[in-house]
């Protein structure tokens, strides 16, 4: 049985005509005739009975005509989602992050250009972030820190400042800023060992030969946030990851230069696929520009 036996078997049941199947098939009429007859001899049944110029359908042909009715709905539908996901109106984009901060603006322009598109974004650290793009669990990672790797290319997204910040009543609080030296034998409260924070700001502090007392590491922004608001010790954070809040201060370093970059990160080896491409380049507005010379 072929599909092309089917189908004008189906044209023929719905239009009562093997004339006006040829038309709807495109073919001619000799060849749904014989697209049916075959049909019938394969499976020795009867599916029409002539009555004068008129067909129609027999018992078995019904039954069939039943079938063909289901077969051909489900290849239109099919037919319809692809042509929906060529045109990208349907589709499933996967995303990991290592925080919801430098992903937030990516996906609101992403969802304003393509609504249709479901987006199920994963937050990890970076390592597990890096092994879910391996694995393709999923499409596109945003990264703060990614060692050098031939199967990935890297977008530079963002760059963020870092900041100390306070306690309200902190004695360093009262400054609109800080010098790094100001942090010498201060107490910190740092993020867990491989933190890009942490570690752009450890390489600030040697650089300038500053010893400040960790008292605590803690895995979580929020953790450290509410333990700065407790007076346990200062903290540090990407200025894009600073939440005011009454009971802190936030304060920049002035003579150190101290950042953390967020780059996005996608397979290689896919990165001519509709979707991820379509997402790279909705990024084009969001990237920083290059300074132009005067």
């Amino acid at each position: 049985m072929r599909h092309t036996q089917l189908r004008s078997f189906h044209a023929v049941a719905l239009s009562g005509s093997f004339t006006a199947a040829a038309r709807e098939c495109r073919v001619s009429q000799p060849t749904v005739t014989t697209q049916v007859k075959s049909l019938e001899r394969e499976f020795g049944v009867g599916l029409f009975v002539r009555r004068g110029r008129r067909i129609e359908l027999t018992e078995v042909g019904r039954g069939l005509l039943d079938i063909t009715r289901r077969l051909f709905s489900q290849e239109k539908e099919a037919a319809d989602f692809l042509n929906q996901t060529r045109e990208l109106k349907t589709g499933h984009l996967r995303v990991g992050a290592v925080g919801p901060y430098h992903v937030t603006d990516m996906l609101a322009a992403f969802n304003a250009r393509y609504p249709g598109i479901y987006v199920s974004v994963t937050v990890g650290n970076s390592r597990d972030t890096v092994r879910d793009l391996l694995d393709y669990r999923t499409d596109v990672a945003v990264l703060a820190h990614l060692d050098p790797d031939p199967r990935l290319v890297t977008i530079p997204y963002r760059r963020h400042r870092v900041v100390v910040f306070a306690h309200r009543r902190h004695r360093l609080a009262r400054k609109r800023a800080l010098r790094i030296q100001d942090l010498e034998d201060q107490r910190l409260i740092v993020r867990e060992v491989g933190s890009t924070t942490r570690r752009a700001f450890e390489a600030a502090l040697q650089k300038a030969d500053v010893t400040p007392k960790v008292v605590m590491e803690i895995g979580s922004r929020e953790s450290i946030r509410e333990a700065v608001a407790k007076g346990i010790g200062l903290g540090v954070v990407s200025e894009a990851e600073f939440i005011p809040d009454p009971r802190i201060r936030a304060l920049p370093v002035t003579n150190a230069e101290i950042f953390t970059h967020a780059h996005v990160v996608y397979l290689k080896e896919r990165q001519n696929a509709r979707l991820l491409r379509a997402f790279i380049d909705n990024l084009a507005p969001l990237l920083p520009r290059p300074r132009q010379l005067p």
